[in-house]
């Protein structure tokens, strides 16, 4: 990764600030504008330097309660998942039972977001795994 520093306003340099300010793009061009006292050339570095991220969840205080309370969080919906399949299997059963299309088509769809939604929180861990490699891996 370059990032590119401002490291010193040269004064006394053979161009002045209007040269300096046109020939800039961007933000940095308007800003020098607004010193029409200056003449001077700035000089630009560039610096190559890396940074890097190991996530951890001891790596503050409190990471286990994080943990804890993450694993807490995902029994619960789970349990919510498990509820909403009973009741939406036992509203499609009564609605074609009792011929009402209406709650035979909720009690489906009751029973596919349920599912859906089991099936989420169970592969979120390896959902945000491959994208957090993914990422990591761009240069």
């Amino acid at each position: 990764m370059h990032l590119i520093l401002l490291v010193a306003v040269i004064p006394a340099l053979s161009s002045s600030l209007p040269a300096v300010a046109m020939t800039m793009p961007g933000v940095l061009g308007a800003a020098l504008r607004w010193f029409p006292h200056y003449t001077g050339q700035v000089a630009w570095v560039t610096a190559a330097g890396t940074v890097s991220m190991q996530p951890q969840v001891s790596g503050l205080p409190g990471g286990s309660v994080l943990q804890s309370i993450t694993n807490g969080i995902g029994a619960w919906a789970l349990v919510a998942a498990l509820v909403g399949l009973i009741v939406g299997a036992a509203a499609w059963a009564l609605g074609s039972h009792s011929q009402n299309y209406q709650q035979s088509y909720v009690g489906k769809r009751t029973v596919l977001v349920s599912g859906l939604a089991a099936l989420l929180i169970g592969a979120a861990p390896g959902i945000i795994n491959f994208f957090f490699q993914a990422g990591s891996k761009v240069h």
